[in-house]
């Protein structure tokens, strides 16, 4: 896990998600995240900026690792890694402290994955969803922008939220988990139906505006689908677990992913999901 571009923005924001994502990974399959190993790619460090970014970074993923109990164990570094330009003046890639993280399933047929399983469920958001679009997928794709600030992250809320989908999952309350991470809630819950090959209807929020609310990037998020309602709600509003912030968002269910008042068949959209890159390549 590693988000470049976050880690250019902020280095020392960007070190802590990429952390911070590898344990959202693991949680969202039911494993107890463990520990984790690195592979820092960088530009030129003789460059101050590129070793500001260097350093950034690795303070980043200390207080991410110490907060979320997730050592790195092994790792390795590339270094030097840019193009010489014409004028002497390098052009670094940007700076990528690829995560890996490993954790621990104690039974593995409580594992989960992404794709919604059956028609009828309810959907749920865990986390708080502020509305972020600094550094996001969206402003980069729809208006050309790679501007301001990445999403911060707060590793107590990822700690909370990590704990309870584990949770859930060990108690067998939900069928379909997916962490919230590049393209915020749209992208999530389009990802999770074509893994299924199920449909699904959810409702935009009236206090963020609406690029916000399904674009943005916020982090310590995920989206769930549950057949018991109740019993979800029972575990995420235990005062004990400390999950302050989660909601009913929409249902599984159809041939259509429907986002607030658009639509799209689930067809066309896997068939634009799966066919860039064969375009691409051809």
């Amino acid at each position: 896990d590693c988000t470049p571009r976050y880690c250019y923005a902020d280095p020392y924001e960007g070190g802590k998600q990429a952390i911070a994502e590898a344990y959202r990974n693991l949680s969202a399959v039911g494993a107890t995240p463990l520990a984790t190993t690195d592979c820092m790619n960088f530009g030129n460090p003789q460059r101050p900026e590129i070793m500001g970014q260097f350093v950034g970074c690795i303070e980043g993923m200390a207080e991410a690792c110490l907060a979320l109990d997730m050592p790195i164990v092994s790792g390795n570094v590339s270094l030097y890694n840019e193009t010489k330009n014409e004028d002497g003046t390098g052009s670094a890639i940007l700076p990528t402290p690829a995560i890996g993280g490993i954790g621990l399933l104690k039974d593995w047929r409580k594992a989960v994955g992404i794709g919604f399983r059956n028609k009828g469920e309810a959907i749920f958001l865990i986390g708080e969803s502020r509305g972020h679009l600094g550094q996001s997928i969206w402003l980069r794709e729809i208006w050309g922008q790679e501007d301001g600030p990445p999403p911060p992250v707060n590793l107590h809320e990822e700690l909370n939220a990590g704990f309870i989908v584990r949770t859930l999952i060990d108690a067998g309350a939900v069928s379909a988990v997916h962490d919230i991470s590049d393209g915020g809630i749209a992208v999530a819950v389009a990802e999770m139906a074509m893994s299924g090959g199920i449909g699904a209807e959810v409702i935009a929020i009236e206090n963020l505006i609406p690029e916000g609310w399904w674009f943005g990037e916020d982090q310590a998020r995920y989206i769930v689908s549950v057949s018991d309602p109740k019993a979800a709600e029972r575990i995420m509003g235990d005062d004990v677990l400390g999950c302050r912030h989660y909601r009913q968002i929409g249902t599984t269910g159809g041939q259509a992913l429907k986002l607030g008042t658009a639509s799209i068949l689930l067809t066309d959209l896997s068939a634009s999901h799966e066919g860039f890159f064969p375009k691409l390549m051809a």
